[in-house]
């Protein structure tokens, strides 16, 4: 990636936070989910103290996001996605918008597979780029037959149409909006697969550890307008990034 399209996203990231000020105020659906947020009060600083369930918030050494920079290991596990076309619907479940799919759609990484289960959307990215931000992140969540995570982070830079485009975006908490027709996950992601892979964590209460990461180094594009209507529904829901206290960043070819 070069270093002038991390200079643009950053750049709209900080349009983006700035035109999301006020969107945190969203309801969750669950009680539990009452208990955090990204504000000043219940936000990413005090996760750790809202309840014990939460402590590796603050006491974990392999958390998630982290920032991408500095001299990277080989990675030779192969990868590849076998998503399937099917059902699909959007939930704006008071955090983030989640595109719920139908089973079906696989990940294979190393000699591990795992199912895909959901993914959501972060504004601006939670993972970082020598400290830089992209307007928005996707995180597709995928669990092995161990109940093992696996989460492929999509970086998103304005652009030309895709994928994302054609997306609804329900406003309201606890709103879901089933997709017309079927939808393939694969068409959101980009066309090449090159990855950087660490171990990290959720990056949302409990902050559980031991989820393999790959984040993919290709960007995908959307219309600006779909970057706008994105933060203004979400807010800014970004965790800070952590320090990799002794991981090792490991690159594919």
């Amino acid at each position: 990636m070069k270093s002038s399209i991390w200079l643009q996203a950053a750049f709209a990231a900080c349009l983006l936070a700035a035109a999301s000020i006020g969107a945190n105020g969203v309801r969750a659906e669950s009680e539990e989910s009452h208990m955090w947020d990204y504000g000043l009060e219940l936000g990413p600083e005090h996760w750790a103290g809202i309840k014990s369930e939460f402590a590796t918030c603050g006491t974990g050494r392999e958390q998630s996001p982290v920032d991408i920079s500095g001299e990277m290991g080989a990675a030779a596990a192969p990868i590849s996605f076998e998503y399937a076309e099917g059902e699909a619907s959007v939930v704006n479940n008071g955090h983030t918008v989640q595109v719920n799919v139908a089973p079906g759609s696989k990940l294979s990484f190393g000699d591990g597979e795992y199912d895909l289960l959901q993914f959501h959307f972060h504004t601006p990215s939670e993972t970082t780029f020598e400290g830089l931000h992209y307007p928005l992140e996707a995180h597709f969540v995928h669990r092995n037959a161990e109940g093992k995570l696996a989460v492929v982070a999509v970086m998103i830079r304005a652009g030309a149409a895709g994928s994302i485009d054609t997306l609804p975006v329900p406003e309201l908490a606890g709103e879901t909006t089933k997709i017309q027709g079927a939808i393939n996950p694969e068409h959101f992601l980009p066309p090449e697969t090159g990855y950087i892979t660490f171990n990290g964590s959720l990056t949302t209460p409990p902050c559980s550890e031991g989820v393999r990461w790959i984040v993919l180094k290709s960007p995908v594009t959307t219309e600006p307008e779909v970057l706008s209507r994105f933060a203004a529904v979400i807010g800014r829901n970004n965790r800070p990034t952590h320090p990799l206290n002794g991981r090792m960043l490991q690159a594919s070819e």
